[in-house]
């Protein structure tokens, strides 16, 4: 199982970080110890002191390929759910700066927290779907797929050019604007159509 994370892919965010828009999906990989399922607590490392939320919406892959399609993307997916990108945004800086690649930032233990999965039928149209997430009840973020620089499907397929996508992979697709820190105590809520997937304690 692979964790495939899409960065810059929503036009504020890219803004709020004052990055250059890309001509094509940018992406990155996380481990699996990333994961952080069943809504359990995420502790704060000790290694940072800038620690991130970034919620997006997270496809599950439901079959083998390579060299997909574009219009032929949609039947890769059944399930999408919301999850939640943890980054170092101090690391990250450093990192950027000096040119290097983000795993320091993005891949640490506990930096996917990830909900519950529902069935891509629920929703009429996968550009037009709404999500957003509450710390301590405020809303912080709030996006629609609407606004995608680079939709599900042209992620999928460009993914699969450069990586064999399997069965059980987990794409997260970008984040809107409002990113900013957490800290110990923090009640995160990530929603889908109004639909809580996801709910889970900083610590």
């Amino acid at each position: 199982m692979k964790i495939i994370c899409i960065g810059q892919n929503y036009l504020e965010h890219i803004k709020e970080l004052n990055s250059a828009i890309p001509e094509e999906p940018v992406f990155f990989l996380k481990p699996d110890t990333a994961l952080l399922l069943d809504n359990k607590p995420f502790y704060l490392p000790d290694f940072s002191n800038d620690i991130h939320h970034e919620v997006e919406i997270v496809l599950k892959i439901n079959r083998v390929g390579k060299n997909i399609a574009e219009q032929f993307a949609h039947k890769y997916f059944e399930e999408i759910t919301v999850g939640i990108d943890f980054t170092a945004r101090d690391i990250q800086k450093v990192q950027k700066t000096k040119g290097l690649p983000w795993e320091k930032a993005k891949a640490f233990d506990g930096a996917a927290p990830m909900g519950k999965f529902v069935s891509k039928n629920k929703f009429q149209r996968m550009n037009n779907i709404g999500f957003h997430l509450d710390i301590n009840g405020k809303t912080v973020q709030k996006g629609n797929t609407n606004d995608l620089l680079f939709s599900f499907d042209k992620i999928i397929s460009f993914i699969s050019q450069f990586i064999t996508l399997k069965i059980g992979d987990l794409i997260y697709t970008g984040t809107p604007v409002g990113v900013g820190a957490v800290k110990i105590g923090d009640k995160l809520e990530a929603y889908l159509e109004g639909e809580k997937l996801l709910a889970f304690e900083v610590k």
